[in-house]
């Protein structure tokens, strides 16, 4: 029985160093691929999320401040135009 029992430890340390072994080499290999895509990233010359947020910052205010100018020169434009032809020369 004790021979059994021996066989069973043996079998549970091999599957234990088995699966550090397996989880290591995941580890390595996403650490790997995080550094290749980084690289191929970089040499596409794409941009971050820190720049494309503050470009998406910035178009929106200037599409805040388009509309704003667009009802400005509508409101000029009803005016001028209730003002009369006369206005307008």
């Amino acid at each position: 029985m004790q021979s059994s029992n021996r066989i069973l430890d043996d079998l549970a340390r091999v599957a234990s160093g088995a699966m550090s072994t397996v989880a290591g080499l995941r580890q390595e290999f996403e650490g790997r691929l995080r550094d290749q895509v980084a690289r191929v990233l970089l040499s596409m010359d794409v941009v971050g999320r820190d720049e494309f947020d503050a470009v998406k910052a910035m178009a929106a205010e200037a599409r805040l401040r388009q509309e704003a100018l667009e009802r400005r020169l509508a409101a000029l434009e009803a005016r001028l135009e209730a003002a009369g032809p006369s206005a307008e020369k």
